[in-house]
């Protein structure tokens, strides 16, 4: 006797083909830029293990060094301008990341997904190995060093434009900030399990801090090489609905008087480049520069800050950092969530970047007095100011590159992403060089730069907030996500 299918064969055949398809592009693309900032994060968490106040550590008897105070140091990180020499192995791969993002986005247009994003990730892999095989070959010029970041900095520039594009072929509008802000965690994950990784080995041999992460993005690309699907069309999947029908209400709402074509009845913008200022491209590009300058200098400087201020070692400080990456995924996730209810995509960064420079003050003045109270700020802090990095990073980058202006050119989201999240990695370059010049003058002037750039960053967003406000109150047409 039939009693008809099983629970779990009803549950999978539930959902489409399109469907499965769909989720298993998602859950690739998150793998992939998960190893992706996996592999960045060691170099955070070794800085203090790189230099270390060797006055409290016990010296091998059979050591025969009279120097006290950096013997435990490796070489060329055990002078008293440590700090500086960090910021500027930081900048090497942020200045050549956030170079290389605005060619890189030209590149994904013209060469497939699958090959540029294997290949990327691969000569990251093999990059971040060659850091940490500086500790096994007893390297110790601060050129080699350099030169590695520079590289890694490079080749890392194919992640990010590739995975949104990949992303953006298969998902339209629907639901999109929720979609992408539970996807944009890959960056929190990534940061987390790297913390994790390098801090099981960064205490006895540091070079695994960087070898394993690079070991694990290789093995990614490998993935990519023989799974990634670059369009549904490729696999005679639905394509997604990117556009809106009614020209006329995003007309009103951006406020530009465009110029009509009588082909088809349809309301045409002859200069897409001139499109991409008023849809906000500019302004969200500016704001982002200044929140990544934020996230960024947390992602290089909390572990060395916490275990600076809070006196933890290498490892505890930097397992109490990734609880900055917790607060980041809820934080994107709530910002998607936000945006798509309200369409006010604008407006949710300018509330969660606003609260976010009172909430910068208070960690710093007490946020390492208790544990309780370093947890709960760590916390607060991660969500506000990785939750508009999120937003503008992936939603907004992807609503910009698929808008109805741009049709017919399906490769364009490549270039509006890389043009969005370059301007936006000149930030993430300055911050940590900023912190590194100003921590010797006291960490009280590091986060006093933070909360000037927070506030820049809300500024920055005045006029897209200015417009969405005015069509909550009934003077233009409310339409969800766009901006």
């Amino acid at each position: 006797m039939n009693s008809g299918r099983a629970p779990g064969i009803r549950l999978i055949t539930s959902f489409s083909r399109d469907s499965w398809y769909r989720s298993f592009i998602l859950f690739l693309t998150f793998l992939f830029y998960t190893a992706y900032h996996l592999s960045r994060k060691p170099i955070s968490i070794v800085k203090s293990e790189l230099h270390r106040n060797c006055s409290n550590i016990i010296r091998p008897a059979d050591l025969n060094i009279t120097n006290n105070a950096t013997w435990c140091n490796w070489v060329p990180f055990d002078g008293d301008n440590y700090q500086t020499i960090f910021g500027i192995l930081d900048n090497c791969f942020l200045v050549t990341y956030a170079i290389g993002m605005f060619f890189s986005g030209i590149f994904a247009e013209r060469l497939p997904l699958r090959y540029y994003l294997s290949v990327g990730m691969l000569l990251s892999g093999l990059f971040t190995c060659l850091f940490g095989l500086g500790f096994y070959l007893n390297i110790h010029s601060l050129s080699y060093y350099a030169f590695v970041q520079v590289m890694n900095g490079l080749v890392q520039t194919t992640g990010w434009p590739a995975v949104v594009a990949c992303v953006g072929n298969w998902f339209g509008k629907g639901k999109r900030g929720f979609i992408m802000g539970v996807w944009n965690s890959h960056t929190s994950v990534g940061n987390i399990l790297g913390s994790l990784i390098a801090g099981v080995f960064v205490s006895s041999a540091w070079g695994l801090s960087f070898i394993i992460p690079g070991a694990i993005i290789a093995s990614t690309g490998i993935i990519c090489f023989f799974f990634l699907v670059e369009r549904p069309e490729d696999v005679n999947c639905t394509p997604p609905q990117h556009y809106k029908k009614s020209n006329m209400v995003i007309t009103q709402l951006l406020n530009i008087d465009m110029q009509t074509l009588t082909a088809n009845g349809k309301h045409v913008l002859k200069n897409s480049g001139l499109m991409f200022l008023f849809q906000g491209v500019v302004e969200f590009s500016l704001c982002l520069l200044f929140a990544k300058l934020v996230s960024y200098t947390f992602l290089y400087w909390l572990p060395l800050y916490i275990s600076n201020v809070a006196h933890f070692d290498a490892k505890e400080a930097g397992d109490m950092s990734t609880l900055f990456d917790v607060g980041g995924i809820v934080g994107g996730i709530m910002a998607g969530v936000v945006s798509d209810y309200t369409g006010g995509r604008a407006t949710t960064c300018w509330v969660m970047l606003m609260i976010a420079a009172p909430m910068l003050f208070l960690y710093n003045s007490i946020g390492q007095t208790n544990l309780t109270t370093t947890i709960v700020m760590l916390l607060v802090c991660g969500g506000l100011v990785n939750g508009p990095y999120a937003l503008i990073t992936t939603a907004v980058a992807a609503d910009l590159g698929t808008h109805e202006s741009l049709r017919g050119n399906s490769r364009a989201l490549s270039t509006v992403t890389a043009i969005i999240d370059g301007t936006g990695s000149i930030g993430a370059a300055l911050g940590p060089l900023l912190a590194g010049v100003i921590s010797p003058t006291g960490w009280n002037n590091v986060f006093y730069m933070l909360m000037s750039a927070d506030i820049l960053a809300c500024l920055l967003l005045s006029r897209l907030v200015y417009k969405e406000v005015r069509g909550w109150c009934g003077h233009l047409p409310r339409v969800r996500g766009s901006v």
